[in-house]
């Protein structure tokens, strides 16, 4: 039985599993289009969020995915936790998905932080999965045009 949707986003997009811990809720889409929601009053870190993060990895396997950050609760991120999710190869990219009228200073912060493709979205879910969507289409042709080189 396929989980049912939360977030009414085009059938481009479909949810293939849902994962829930103590902390959050993490939604796969396509198979490699990560939404997690964070619970209210977490304090993110890697080490609140490790076995969350290993859960996830054995869902993906070796797949490129994205990571959506969708706040649509209050909850604290430690940023120099980023370095943990730049040793992640098969991680492309990240992006938040912040409430509109939402002060985006503080995912400024997050950015300085973070090493991999990176962008901020005010209350658009479906346009953060069309970008994680670009993202990962860019790591293929990238791939390809790498093999193709070294057949020259």
């Amino acid at each position: 039985m396929e989980p049912l949707d939360p977030h009414n986003v085009s059938s481009a997009f479909q949810l293939t599993k849902t994962i829930t811990s103590k902390i959050a809720t993490v939604y796969v889409y396509n198979k490699n289009i990560l939404v997690v929601e964070v619970n209210e009053g977490v304090n993110l870190s890697y080490a609140s969020a490790a076995s969350l993060l290993f859960k996830g990895l054995l869902v993906l396997k070796n797949r490129p995915w994205v990571y959506i950050s969708h706040r649509v609760h209050s909850y604290s991120v430690v940023p120099t936790d980023y370095e943990y999710l730049h040793r992640i190869g098969t991680l492309k990219a990240l992006s938040i998905v912040v409430p509109t009228g939402t002060d985006p200073s503080t995912t400024a912060i997050e950015q300085i932080f973070c090493r991999k493709p990176f962008k901020l979205f005010n209350n658009g879910l479906e346009e953060a999965m069309i970008w994680a969507e670009k993202m990962l289409k860019d790591e293929v042709n990238d791939l390809k045009n790498e093999r193709n080189s070294l057949l020259l």
